[in-house]
């Protein structure tokens, strides 16, 4: 699975959720997810359902190829 970053983003400002929170509930590093959120790495894939899971959105909401 390849993660949509500017989806990810999107979403996440969307609801008004800090990168510091986030990535705290997923148990990254800010820069991480920054990293995520910008293209510059993949993501695992349990690590790609646990952002979906804080951000309250189906899996393939935050996937390439899916829509936001």
């Amino acid at each position: 699975m390849t993660p949509n970053g500017a989806a990810i983003r999107a979403i996440r400002e969307a609801r008004e959720l800090g990168l510091n929170r986030l990535a705290h509930l997923i148990g990254k590093s800010p820069g991480y997810l920054s990293r995520v959120e910008t293209g510059q790495r993949g993501a695992a894939d349990g690590t790609l359902h646990r952002i979906a899971e804080e951000l309250h959105v189906p899996l393939a909401a935050i996937l390439k190829g899916e829509p936001p």
